[in-house]
């Protein structure tokens, strides 16, 4: 059997979780390959609604496997909390979650470093989560960090006071004053204290040699689904660097962070917004200022799901899709929130750029992430009536049919999928 893949080709925040969680069905294993609790994937079903940050958006259905592969990083307290809240809502993650050892830990001054960090950068800051994602990742590449196995260690408590003093440190050296400092809304030793408490109970979770685990259910067929976190224009290499997360969000994250061949990689399912959004530091063309992005935004609810923070509207933008699609060798695509735009009367995707000097531009060029690029842009006319109850691609209307074929003659891959709304039901298969 192949590993299906799904990701996002934007700026994270597609809508991967309930696609994710509409597929689990047919899989026998729905396995997270990176990023930590900076994600915030968001289900919603049966007028409830779940945003799972580490977990991946398989554990709502009892019959499917739900792994943290060894690329993801943990923060047991977050985990532990996240757990907690399904557990309330009677879903049992005992039964059918599983950890690899390999996964690395989020340290409590992992967090402490990360707000360092933007602090000492002031007016550049590059609009970090805060969660300790780049920290942990760098105590990874460095050889200097601690993982889930290591828990079970007699000597991890020694090992993590090292860490803990190296980084304390570090940050004395930035001239940080964590003593006031909050994670949370708790003070330091209040959440290292809850930290400890939880990353014993982690111990009591599946925990398992992830590359083994996938390749042995590999092996006696049955179906993967790899779940993607973030999205492909923020990955460390491919991104719009320095503005990116620290982990690889494209294809090329799901080898190393789950332990498979790339001849295992079977369909590539890429999920993108009808519009775009971003949030934090970094270049976005089509970014509206005006009170259009202004009703993009509450009609979306874009809001970050982790952080809270008002995310940046604004018109799709083609050539970073066609990249996002180039890099991850997509083979269907799934647009999201198409029905934020019903009441549009206009409606614009950005096909070339423009520089200060007037040059113009169908790829993303590598000075996109120091200088301003102007859209250039082709308007469609609205559909202007609700997609909410829509169920079947025979009541698209000529707007909606008009849209949907540019992108997919553009890009030359087809959409399999389309949502119209923010429930598990609303959703057409194409």
């Amino acid at each position: 059997m192949k590993v299906d893949v799904l990701l996002g080709l934007q700026w994270g925040d597609e809508g991967k979780g309930k696609i994710v969680d509409v597929l689990a069905p047919d899989y026998d294993v729905v396995a997270r390959f990176q990023g930590g609790p900076n994600a915030g994937h968001t289900i919603e079903f049966d007028q409830k609604k779940f945003v799972l940050h580490t977990i991946p958006s398989g554990i709502f259905n009892p019959k499917t496997a739900n792994l943290i592969g060894n690329g993801v990083i943990i923060d047991p307290l977050i985990l532990k909390k996240e757990i907690d809240k399904l557990k309330a809502s009677q879903i049992d993650c005992s039964l059918n979650l599983y950890v690899s050892r390999k996964a690395h830990l989020i340290l409590p001054t992992h967090r402490l470093m990360d707000a360092a960090s933007e602090a000492s950068k002031g007016a550049a800051k590059i609009g970090s989560t805060l969660k300790g994602i780049g920290p942990t990742y760098t105590d990874k590449m460095s050889r200097c960090g601690l993982r889930v196995g290591d828990l079970a260690m007699h000597d991890f408590r020694q090992r993590y006071e090292a860490l803990k003093n190296k980084h304390l440190a570090q940050i004395s050296q930035l001239s940080f004053d964590y003593s006031s400092h909050l994670i949370d809304g708790d003070n330091f030793e209040t959440y290292e204290q809850k930290w400890l408490e939880a990353s014993d109970l982690i111990l009591n979770l599946k925990l398992v040699d992830s590359e083994y685990f996938i390749n042995d259910r590999l092996r006696s067929g049955q179906k993967v689904l790899a779940e993607g976190a973030q999205g492909t224009l923020l990955d460390i290499d491919f991104g719009s660097y320095p503005f990116v997360t620290s982990s690889n969000t494209t294809i090329a994250g799901v080898c190393s962070g789950l332990g498979i061949p790339a001849q295992a990689i079977g369909k590539v399912i890429g999920v993108f917004k009808a519009y775009c959004t971003r949030v934090g530091s970094g270049p976005f063309p089509t970014e509206l200022f005006d009170e259009t992005g202004e009703k993009m935004r509450v009609i979306g609810h874009e809001f970050g799901s982790t952080t809270g923070r008002p995310r940046r509207c604004g018109w799709l933008d083609l050539p970073a899709l066609q990249y996002a699609i180039m890099l991850n060798g997509v083979t269907e695509l799934v647009m999201m929130k198409a029905d934020v735009l019903d009441s549009f009367e206009t409606i614009k995707i950005a096909t070339s750029y423009l520089d200060k000097q007037g040059n113009s531009f169908s790829r993303i060029p590598f000075e996109a992430c120091t200088t301003p690029m102007n859209p250039v842009y082709e308007e469609f006319a609205g559909w202007q009536h609700s997609l909410r109850s829509i169920g079947s691609n025979k009541e698209f209307t000529n707007p909606l049919k008009n849209y949907i074929s540019f992108i997919e003659s553009r890009t030359g891959i087809k959409l399999s999928m389309l949502s119209t709304g923010p429930e598990r039901d609303q959703i057409v298969m194409l």
